[in-house]
C-alpha cells in the first residue's frame, strides 16, 4: 500500500495512527511518535481488525501502523484493509511470523514494511523515516509531464494468429530493457498473458471490472502480478459462465494509472473489444496488427485497418504477419500487400519447435528463444513501436505542451468500405 506512484502527504489528515495488540510494543512506539512530533493517542489499542472497523468509519491517516499479530489470515486481512484505506495511505504492518515468504506476500500485496516483534526503536524510528520519505518524493503527475510513456494495442486479425505470443514477448523485451512495462490483458475470460509468464493470473482485473472507482495507484501495485522488477501483468481468469458487464470506464481508469506508473503498457486487445469498446484506443500511439498470410486475414486486416482510420486515425497501424512460411502461404506476399493496399512492417517466421519450447520452459517466446529467427524479427518490432511511439507522442502535443484531444467521432459507419471490398474481391480472383 505504498503511495510511491500517489502525490506528496494531504494535509487535511492525520499524519500517522497505530493500531497495536499488546501494551509492551506500545511502549516503545510511543516515543518514538512523540520524537517525530505526532500525537502520541493516535497509538491505539487493538490490532488489524480495530483498524479496519475504525477506518472505515473515519478518514484514514497519511502514515498506518497496523498489528498482524492476532491476524488468522494476514493476507486476507489486509485486502480487507484496502477497501477502507484511502489512496495514498502508507502501511507499515508488524508482527510476530519471521516467515520470508509472508514477508514477500505482504509487500507484494502493498505493505510498505514488516516489522517483527520484540520492536526497537532505532528499527521503528528508520521505517517510519522511510514511510515520510514516500510522501518527499516527486508527485506522480509533475513527473509524468515530462516523462516518456508509449501504448501500444496487439490485435489480432483472426483467432489463432498469435497476438498474445507476440505481446507477451514484447513486454518481455521492453522489461529486459528496464523500462518499466505493464501487460493488460484484456481477454478476460481465455487470455493467456499469465499462462505464457508461468503466472497466476489473480483477481485483479475482475476487480477493476466489478469496481471502477477503486481504481488508483494503489491498487494498481495491489492488484497486478510481478513477472520482475520491470514487468507487471493484470489479467484475469474469469469463469465462462460470467459473461463481461461493463461500460469500458474500468479499462479506461487502468490505461490511466499505467500512464503514471511504467513508460510502457502493453494491451493485448481481443479484436472484438475494438467494436464493444472503441474508447480503448484513444490514448494508445501504436496499434500492432497481427495477422498471416490467409484469405480471411487479408479481409480482416482490411476491415481493421479501415475502422482504424475512422475511430482511432491518431494510432499509427504497424502490420506484421506471423507464422510466415515461404513457399507455403494460402496468399503470396505481394498479393497480400496489394490487398491491403500498404507494405507488411514486419514478417515473423513460423517456428513451431521453438514455441513448443517457450510453452514447456513457461516463458515467453523470446526469452525461450534467444537465437531464433522469430525472435530477432519480434525485437526488430519492439524497437520500430518505439520509434513510432516516440513520434505520436511528440505528435499529440501542441506548441504551448498542452496534449491535443484524442476524443473523436464514434458514429457507427461500415467497416469495410465498398472499394475495399471491391480490391479484395479482385485480388481474390
Amino acid at each position: 500500500m505504498s503511495a510511491s506512484w500517489k502525490s506528496g502527504m494531504p494535509g487535511n489528515r492525520d499524519p500517522f495512527a497505530a493500531f497495536i495488540c499488546d501494551e509492551t510494543a506500545l511502549d516503545v512506539l510511543r516515543p518514538v511518535v512523540i520524537e517525530l512530533g505526532w500525537q502520541p493517542e493516535k497509538c491505539n489499542k487493538g490490532g488489524l481488525r480495530n483498524a479496519i472497523q475504525s477506518l472505515s468509519v473515519s478518514a484514514s491517516p497519511n502514515i498506518l501502523m497496523v498489528d498482524l499479530s492476532e491476524s488468522g489470515d494476514p493476507l486476507n486481512d489486509i485486502n480487507a484493509l484496502a477497501e477502507v484505506c484511502e489512496p495514498g495511505t502508507v502501511v507499515i504492518a508488524i508482527g510476530q511470523v519471521n516467515d520470508v515468504r509472508l514477508y514477500r506476500d505482504l509487500l507484494a500485496s502493498g505493505i510498505h514494511d514488516y516489522l517483527l516483534k520484540p520492536l526497537s526503536a532505532s528499527v521503528l524510528r528508520d521505517s517510519l523515516n522511510a514511510a515520510q520519505a514516500v510522501f518527499m518524493a516527486p508527485r506522480g503527475g509533475e513527473a509524468d509531464q515530462v516523462k516518456r510513456h508509449i501504448s501500444t494495442a496487439v490485435v489480432g486479425t483472426r483467432g489463432g494468429v498469435g497476438a498474445s505470443t507476440i505481446a507477451t514477448s514484447l513486454a518481455w523485451i521492453y522489461a529486459e530493457k528496464h523500462m518499466p512495462t505493464a501487460l493488460l490483458d484484456l481477454d478476460v475470460h481465455f487470455g493467456v498473458g499469465a499462462l505464457t509468464l508461468d503466472l497466476e493470473p489473480g483477481r485483479g482485473l475482475t476487480d477493476a471490472i466489478d469496481n471502477p472507482s477503486r481504481i488508483d495507484g494503489l491498487f494498481i501495485e495491489r492488484a497486478m502480478i510481478r513477472a520482475n522488477d520491470n514487468l507487471a501483468i493484470l489479467s484475469a481468469e474469469a469463469p465462462i459462465n460470467s459473461p463481461l458487464m461493463t461500460d469500458g470506464s474500468a479499462f479506461l481508469q487502468l490505461q490511466e494509472e499505467f500512464r503514471h506508473a511504467f513508460e510502457m503498457t502493453l494491451v493485448d486487445m481481443p479484436r472484438n473489444m475494438l467494436i464493444n469498446f472503441p474508447h480503448l484506443l484513444n490514448d494508445v500511439n501504436v496499434v500492432t496488427l497481427v495477422t498471416e498470410m490467409t484469405l480471411a486475414s487479408a479481409r480482416d486486416t482490411i476491415r481493421i485497418l479501415s475502422w482504424l482510420k475512422t475511430n482511432a486515425a491518431h494510432a499509427t497501424p504497424v502490420i506484421v504477419a506471423n507464422k510466415v512460411q515461404p513457399g507455403m502461404q494460402e496468399i503470396s506476399k505481394a498479393d497480400f500487400e496489394a490487398s491491403i493496399e500498404r507494405s507488411i512492417d514486419v514478417s515473423i517466421p513460423y517456428d513451431a519447435k521453438a514455441a513448443v519450447n517457450a510453452a514447456k520452459l513457461g516463458k515467453t517466446f523470446v526469452d525461450a528463444n534467444g537465437s531464433s529467427k522469430a525472435t530477432g524479427a519480434i525485437k526488430q518490432l519492439s524497437s520500430r513501436i518505439i520509434g513510432l511511439g516516440d513520434e505520436e507522442s511528440d505528435e499529440a502535443h501542441d506548441v504551448g505542451g498542452n496534449k491535443k484531444s484524442l476524443l473523436g467521432s464514434f458514429d457507427i459507419k461500415s467497416l469495410l468500405a465498398k472499394k475495399d471490398k471491391a480490391q479484395f474481391e479482385n485480388a481474390g480472383e
